[in-house]
């Protein structure tokens, strides 16, 4: 892991270096999901399944076979072990409890001359959700992602998941029927995401796509993004973790492994006032690696983007997490409440030694997608508001048209838009025959 310190002249310069993922050349990528999506539109379930062949190594010749049905859900959900499926819905319980309260009312008010503005909230009308298959297999995204959809009250939820050679994974099925997914299709990759946004003769389409999946599915995302809406652009998993020297080398080891553990590319940054604090975690990385099942990725992602910061005191580390913006921030110090209103940037705050971010990932409640890459500069967890429309709500009195309509004219004629400015004025001239369209 690379050591930086904060009092260096050249910090700023050092941590912008650890921060930026290597540049790719993504040209080929975006013209490849380009030719996708094109040929998903002119020719639907045909390509679909042309695609899931080539990938997947999965035949149909009728495209109704993509969909999973319910004998078939109810099969592999019979093969989930118990104990897993106690553990997704009680974490399911938990995600909902949180997200209900996010779930905001539609309101009013009047004003004195009896004019009334208001906001409608709404629920979209379907959301497709997007969940990896094969080797990267997330039941927990399920239900992140399913769950708000569901509190928000959208009435058609529709979930896309490769499986390669036939493979369907029992726990992700189980998450879907805990969730309430209404949909379940065997279609992954880039042309998962143009059948759920142009739709086919087998798959409606929806208006919104949410849901991680890798550099095809996230460049389609961002190809159809004006179609329908998605959640993000998602870039590499990372953790910041801000600790004392009273805290436990070995828990942050572990802390920072959680994160490195998800691919080479994650990144894993600590900061602290303690240099034997940082000492200790390094002698504790090298004993408890060799421990880990995915042990080359950790050492990789450590190795290529893991980072140790030293800083004076706490109080200048949170300047450096405002500085980060990391999708995970976690406050292993004493009193981590005197630090959050410190904190501007970060997508989820883990406050105290006892709790770690995989918490978050599991069944904290609140939601794990959240903005990487210093994104959280300007965006926010994934909520039961991404699943909401609202609608501006105006209804002005004869008296309240009159008053404003003179203001909209004055402003509509100095923008030099005149039929702005007297259909406004008309409503200030107003009288019974404005009514009936009748003018005497």
């Amino acid at each position: 892991m690379r050591m930086l310190t904060r009092s260096d002249a050249n910090f700023a310069a050092e941590l912008d270096e650890l921060l930026n993922v290597s540049a790719e050349d993504t040209s080929a990528v975006e013209h490849t999901v380009a030719d996708i999506i094109a040929d998903v539109r002119r020719r639907g379930d045909a390509a679909v399944l042309e695609y899931t062949s080539r990938f997947d190594r999965l035949d149909f010749r009728d495209a109704a076979r993509l969909r999973i049905t319910p004998e078939q859900l109810a099969h592999h959900a019979a093969q989930t072990a118990p104990a897993v499926r106690e553990a997704l819905e009680a974490a399911a319980a938990r995600i909902r409890s949180y997200h209900e309260r996010q779930a905001a009312p539609s309101w009013q008010y009047s004003e004195p001359d009896g004019t009334v503005l208001g906001q409608q909230i709404t629920p979209l009308d379907s959301v497709g959700i997007y969940v990896p298959g094969g080797k990267a297999s997330y039941p927990s995204s399920v239900l992140m992602n399913a769950i708000p959809a569901k509190v928000a009250g959208v009435k058609r939820i529709v979930m896309t998941v490769p499986t390669p050679d036939g493979v369907i994974n029992d726990v992700v099925i189980t998450a879907a029927l805990v969730a309430g997914v209404d949909e379940i299709y065997t279609v992954g990759g880039a042309q998962a995401v143009a059948a759920l946004a142009y739709g086919t003769d087998t798959i409606r389409p929806v208006d919104k796509i949410t849901g991680p999946g890798n550099i095809f599915v996230a460049t389609a995302k961002k190809q159809v993004f004006g179609k329908v809406g998605i959640d993000m652009i998602a870039g590499p998993s990372e953790i910041c973790v801000v600790a004392d020297a009273a805290t436990n080398p070995d828990w942050l080891a572990m802390d920072l492994f959680s994160q490195a553990e998800h691919d080479e590319d994650a990144q894993s940054i600590l900061i602290s006032d303690s240099q034997a604090l940082l000492d200790a975690v390094t002698a504790s990385i090298e004993r408890l690696l060799p421990e880990m099942e995915r042990a080359d990725i950790i050492r990789k992602s450590l190795a290529a983007r893991g980072g140790m910061i030293l800083c004076t005191d706490i109080d200048e580390a949170i300047e450096v997490v405002n500085m980060i913006a990391p999708e995970h921030l976690e406050l292993c110090v004493d009193q981590p409440e005197r630090l959050l209103t410190s904190i501007r940037h970060a997508g989820a705050i883990f406050m105290g030694r006892y709790t770690p971010e995989a918490l978050g990932d599991y069944c904290a409640g609140p939601n794990h997608v959240l903005p990487t890459s210093g994104t959280a500069r300007f965006s926010s967890p994934l909520g039961v508001y991404d699943f909401q429309k609202r609608s501006s709500i105006i209804n002005f009195s004869a008296e309240g048209a009159a008053t404003q309509g003179r203001v909209a004219s004055v402003l509509a004629r100095a923008e030099g838009l005149t039929a702005h400015a007297r259909s406004a004025e008309y409503r200030v001239e107003g009288d019974a025959g404005g009514q009936t369209g009748q003018r005497q």
